[in-house]
């Protein structure tokens, strides 16, 4: 026999928080419902779904407005940074996530590095355009000046 419940969290396979699904009575009792990613469909539990939405939406928007307020930072900012270098303005080491990200501290704007999109150090001099992903809707590019000391 199934059973219909209503999904109070993301299920993998399954669905989504919020959905109506019919499983199996077995799975419901021993996995969804000890695990509260499931409840019985009723009133109750379709407004508490319905009001976990509304939270989920409106703390979402406000990620997504903290993300452009950043974006907009970095539109403003560049990073520059001092190597060493040998002969032919060949550096001595690279350039990496880390170095980039401490720089920026600096000057006030916090990024966690998996943020920052640097594929390959950095071994050269130039002007480089870093891609900054802040947020699923939200990206940004970070100038980066890499100079002889």
């Amino acid at each position: 026999m199934a059973k219909e419940l209503i999904l109070l969290a993301d299920v993998e396979g399954l669905g989504t928080e919020g959905e109506i699904v019919r499983v199996a009575e077995g799975y419901a009792r021993n996995f969804l419902l000890p695990n509260k990613k499931a409840a019985a469909v009723t009133s109750a539990t379709r407004r508490l779904v319905e009001k976990k939405k509304e939270e989920r939406l409106a703390r979402e928007a406000a990620d997504r407005d903290a993300a452009q307020a950043v974006a907009e930072q970095l539109k403003k900012a560049s990073v520059t940074l001092t190597v060493k270098t040998g002969e032919n303005n060949k550096l001595f080491g690279s350039v990496t996530a880390a170095d980039v990200l401490d720089t920026l501290e600096k000057q006030g704007i916090k990024l966690d590095k998996k943020q920052l999109e640097l594929t390959a150090p950095i071994r050269e001099l130039g002007v480089f355009d870093l891609p900054v992903k802040l947020h699923p809707d939200v990206e940004a590019t970070l100038k980066v000046w890499v100079v002889e000391e």
